[in-house]
C-alpha cells in the first residue's frame, strides 16, 4: 500500500513538473525589457501622420511618372495590347523614366 502511494505521488510530481516546464520562465525585468526602454523603442517607429505623408508622397510620385508615360504615348487602358512590353519601353525611353528592360 505504501509503495502505491509513493508511486502515485511520484507520478503527480512528474506530471506537474512536465506541465510547468512547457511555460516560459518569468525573470525580473532587465534594462532591455523595462517599459521605459520599450516605449523609447516604440517612438523610433514612424507615427501615423508620418506614414500617411510617406504614402501620399509615393502616390504623387507614381502618378507623376504615369502622367509622363501617358504624355510620351503610353496608353495603360488599352486592353489586349499585343505591343505591351514594347510600347511601355518606348514611352519610358521617350520620357526618360527608368531603364527599359530588354
Amino acid at each position: 500500500m505504501a509503495d502505491t502511494s509513493k508511486i502515485k505521488a511520484a507520478c503527480v510530481v512528474a506530471a506537474v513538473s512536465l506541465a510547468f516546464s512547457q511555460f516560459p520562465k518569468a525573470f525580473a525585468q532587465t534594462a532591455a525589457t523595462s517599459p521605459a526602454v520599450a516605449a523609447e523603442g516604440a517612438s523610433a517607429a514612424p507615427s501615423k501622420a508620418e506614414r500617411k505623408a510617406a504614402r501620399k508622397q509615393a502616390r504623387a510620385k507614381k502618378n507623376a511618372e504615369l502622367k509622363k508615360l501617358e504624355d510620351a504615348g503610353y496608353r495603360p487602358g488599352a486592353r489586349d495590347d499585343a505591343n505591351y512590353p514594347q510600347d511601355i519601353q518606348d514611352a519610358q525611353k521617350k520620357a526618360g523614366i527608368g531603364q527599359p528592360k530588354q
